[in-house]
């Protein structure tokens, strides 16, 4: 097979400010004083790598702050790449690895640098071939994948309770409900969810976030979880700060409701502590976070090993992610359920970035399921005008 060699790696950073000051839309620590920061707008890097043969991938990092992070350190280690084979993704990956093993950096801003690389790598081999990414991967083992609404987030009851009933009208048979704000009555929490399975019923499959609101608290998180647990909830969604493994472990061991996490987390290592530890029962990585595609095969195999199932986390990340994550998820045995985001962080300026950012849609919705894509590689074009329109210098 001829060799389709890398001549440009070009990272792209998108920030969107809103325009309006919004309060958090989910748990955050120190709210009051971390919200205008976090929240302030829209943000990724994307990496669009060209080859000699005409190829172009397309890849997405996933961003929280300074999207020129990310940037700044793809253009230092693109060098690298170029006159490398596409098809040499996976020796691409050690090598950017290997770059700052020694320096600690297997989480962080390099990790997301390296993910957002690790995906264009496997668009552009994928698209070499000519075939959709899951054929690379091992082919399909779903036809289509079941989807979650999420989330039902912190507003007015009656609000919440017609977006839940609107999700159950339009076909989705489960969706995840926000909490975590009342820290000091978590009573409050436990009603609002026992107002949202009032409404909707048994037969709709409800999940639960807290977005790491209890902490340290392990005993709150506890109390929390059995009431949960009483009210037929199927996970309950990183109760404590993502650094307690013993925390969670202890809720893993005494509640019958599943703890979910792993968005906040970092290749195949940090899934090793928990995995090993007995604190996770459905782990949720995101591919633009946690090492792209080779290092989310990794972790899945490993999942697979221990019974785990992988549910992916896309969040507030941009289209390219998850076009990537719906072609990562249909070639998974062991895939779960997939996060269909429903609600943006301001619900007066929508994200450009997910909605508009392709010229052809990848989130394709029917009857409880998401539909994939049969177009090469993750099957996105990328539509310039938004590109260049929130684009930073």
């Amino acid at each position: 097979m001829k060799r389709n060699r890398i001549t440009k790696v070009e990272p792209i950073s998108l920030y969107v400010p809103l325009k309006e000051k919004i309060d958090a839309p989910i748990s955050v620590p120190h709210a009051q004083v971390l919200a205008d920061t976090i929240f302030s707008g829209y943000r990724t890097t994307l990496v669009r790598i060209q080859t000699e043969e005409g190829i172009e991938g397309v890849g997405e990092c996933m961003v929280r702050l300074a999207p020129t992070a990310t940037r700044d350190i793809i253009r230092d280690v693109a060098p690298m790449l170029i006159g490398r084979d596409v098809l040499d993704r996976e020796a691409i990956w050690e090598l950017l690895y290997g770059t700052m093993m020694n320096r600690g950096h297997s989480r962080g801003f390099y990790t997301e640098a390296m993910s957002g690389i690790d995906i264009a790598l496997w668009d552009c081999a994928a698209k070499t071939l000519d075939v959709p990414l899951y054929t690379l991967l091992g082919g399909r083992h779903h036809e289509k994948l079941r989807a979650y609404a999420s989330s039902l987030r912190f507003r007015e009851m009656d609000v919440v309770i017609g977006q839940a009933l609107d999700f159950k009208k339009r076909g989705f048979s489960a969706m995840k409900i926000k909490i975590g704000r009342n820290l000091a009555n978590p009573d409050l929490d436990i009603e609002f969810v026992r107002a949202i399975r009032e409404a909707v019923g048994d037969e709709i499959q409800l999940m639960v976030d807290a977005n790491c609101a209890y902490g340290e608290d392990v005993a709150t998180a506890m109390k929390v979880g059995r009431a949960l647990q009483d009210l037929n909830i199927y996970w309950f969604e990183e109760p404590l700060s993502p650094d307690n493994i013993d925390g969670n472990a202890q809720l893993a061991a005494a509640l019958d409701v599943r703890i979910a996490l792993g968005e906040a987390d970092f290749m195949m290592y940090g899934a090793r502590e928990f995995l090993a530890r007995k604190a996770v029962d459905i782990f949720q990585p995101n591919i633009s976070r946690t090492g792209g595609i080779t290092e989310g095969r990794r972790i899945a195999a490993m999942l697979q090993a221990y019974h785990i199932p992988y549910a992916p986390h896309t969040g507030s990340c941009s289209a390219v992610c998850l076009a990537a994550t719906l072609q990562f998820a249909v070639s998974l045995p062991n895939f779960l359920i997939f996060e269909h985001m429903q609600s943006d962080w301001s619900k007066a300026q929508p994200n450009p970035l997910r909605h508009d950012l392709l010229k052809q849609p990848v989130e394709v919705f029917k009857d409880g399921y998401m539909v994939i894509q049969e177009r090469p590689g993750i099957g996105v074009e990328l539509n310039e005008d938004v590109v260049d329109n929130w684009r930073v210098a």
